[in-house]
């Protein structure tokens, strides 16, 4: 459903509509759900965009829907949000087998506490990301002022993995902050790779691999998400 996520959204709708006529029950499977990160109101007159596409998706006639590291669950399991029945998995394991297949050892966190379920597992820490107050301008966007850390990396393999990489700030910061504290190689993942504006250029800049999963087509795509969800929608 991404890119092209208005259009590739209507044809699911369309899609799920006729198979809902026709009595089929259906299972959607989509690595990455458009518009998943507005799932709270922060600002008055904002859309609960999350929430929307979830209930038209299951008034289409979608039974169910299978994605990986959606943004608004931040944990894997079975849930209901809206009217729909949501199968979240994770990308994590990938994730870190494919780092350890680069450089061996390594310490796996994570840039904020909303990412903390992809490294606990492991053993990893979470830093702290500060926000300032929403900037004037077309957009609403709050800048990042910081990402803080209080645990030591020091000539260690360093793995920072988020569920997305938009803009790229919360990464840059984290990965900035690895490398003052002394760590060795460090290395910077997601499950979805948006890379807004110039921000893969950054992060190639600053860190010795930048990786994704293939949920979303980019340069740096390089983990199959395949096996993940074939095993799971059958």
């Amino acid at each position: 459903l991404y890119p092209e996520q208005d259009s590739a959204l209507m044809q699911a709708f369309f899609m799920l509509d006729t198979l809902k006529r026709m009595g089929i029950k259906t299972t959607l499977v989509s690595p990455y759900l458009p518009y998943s990160r507005q799932d709270k109101i922060f600002k008055k007159g904002e859309p609960l965009s999350a929430e929307i596409i979830c209930n038209l998706l299951s008034h289409s006639g979608a039974s169910r829907l299978i994605t990986v590291d959606c943004h608004f669950l931040k944990k894997e399991g079975t849930f209901k949000y809206g009217n729909l029945e949501i199968v979240n998995l994770s990308a994590k394991n990938l994730l870190v087998d494919y780092a350890k297949k680069l450089v061996g050892e390594i310490e796996v966190i994570s840039p904020d506490m909303g990412a903390n379920y992809l490294v606990a597992e492991f053993g990893g820490k979470s830093m702290k990301k500060v926000r300032g107050e929403y900037e004037k301008g077309d957009a609403a966007y709050r800048k990042i002022e910081k990402v803080e850390m209080d645990f030591d990396v020091s000539g260690r393999n360093v793995l920072i993995v988020d569920d997305m990489i938009s803009t790229g700030g919360t990464m840059i910061k984290a990965a900035e902050n690895v490398k003052n504290g002394g760590a060795g190689k460090v290395l910077c993942a997601a499950t979805h790779g948006f890379f807004l504006k110039d921000s893969l250029h950054k992060l190639k800049n600053l860190c010795d691999s930048v990786f994704v999963t293939d949920s979303i087509p980019s340069p740096v795509s390089s983990v199959s998400l395949k096996e993940l969800l074939f095993s799971n929608a059958r």
